[in-house]
Formats: structure tokens, sequence, C-alpha cells
């Protein structure tokens, strides 16, 4: 149980370091604003997003929230389907659900607005961003790594026996 809680943690931490920052910008800068954090690498930009990654859906709150839902309650599911036994499946659920919250907190009570402010400066065309974002990004990364390293342990567990 107690590894339970350290993925949980770190997903309340995003969480919190999220609103918090998004809170920031809300307050310090105006739409549109930019300021360089660290030269040639990240700036920050503050936007508002009514779609999801790379603007896609955009104005369409409603069909978003849907599908956030909709993608929370699987997580959930997977989550308590595995019953801590993949650490690794669990972190990764873990992260997208804490970045999935941190996004539809916006869209219910920003006014279907989700609060972006980070972008890379070296890849100009690359979306601006948020914390949430990143830890979907870090989730789905890590739950494509669980796949992989399920499929080898399969393979070879299937080559073991032949």
């Amino acid at each position: 149980m107690i590894s339970f809680l350290l993925p949980i943690l770190c997903g309340v931490i995003f969480l919190i370091a999220d609103q918090i920052s998004k809170a920031y910008f809300l307050a310090n800068f105006t739409l549109g604003q930019s300021a360089e954090f660290i030269p040639g690498i990240i700036d920050f930009v503050y936007i508002h997003n009514t779609g999801s990654a790379w603007g896609m859906f955009s104005g369409k709150t409603i069909f978003l929230i849907v599908i956030s839902l909709i993608v929370m309650a699987v997580c959930i599911g997977i989550l308590i389907k595995l019953k801590n036994n993949n650490m690794l499946m669990t972190w990764s659920i873990i992260l997208v659900l804490s970045g999935g919250i941190g996004n539809l907190i916006d869209r219910v009570f920003r006014g279907g607005k989700v609060v972006d402010f980070l972008h890379f400066e070296f890849y100009p065309e690359f979306p601006v961003f948020n914390i949430a974002d990143c830890a979907v990004v870090i989730g789905g990364g890590l739950l494509i790594l669980a796949y992989v390293l399920d499929i080898v342990k399969e393979s070879k567990n299937k080559n073991a026996k032949n």
C-alpha cells in the first residue's frame, strides 16, 4: 500500500503545481504577454486554449469535458483492476489522471479555456502548454513503456516455455 502512495503524492504535486502556476499567470500576465524564462530554451507565453493538443476541437468544450471524464473513468477502472501489481502502469495512469484533472478544472471553472504558458523557444512551432500537459505526456510515455516491457516479458516467457 505504501508504494501506491508515492505515485499518488506525485500526481497531487503535479496537480497543485499546475493550478498554482495557472493562478500565477492569470494574476500577473495579460493575455498574449510573453517573458523569457530560460533563454534559448523555454519562455513564458500566456494564452488560453479552448481546444485540446495543438488546438484540436477548439471551442468544443462539452465534448472535451465528456472525453476527459470518460478517459478518467477508464484510468480509475484500470487502477482498480491493477491492484498495485504493475507500478510502472500505476505511475503512468496516475500522471495521466493528474494532468487530466488539471485541465478539466480549467475547462469547467474557466469558461472552457485552458491556461497555457510554457513554450519551447528553440522550437517555435510547438504549441504552448502547461504543467498538466506535462503530466499527461509523461504518463503517456510511461504507459507506452509499460506496454513494451509487458510485450517483451510475455515474449521471453513464451520462448522459455518452448
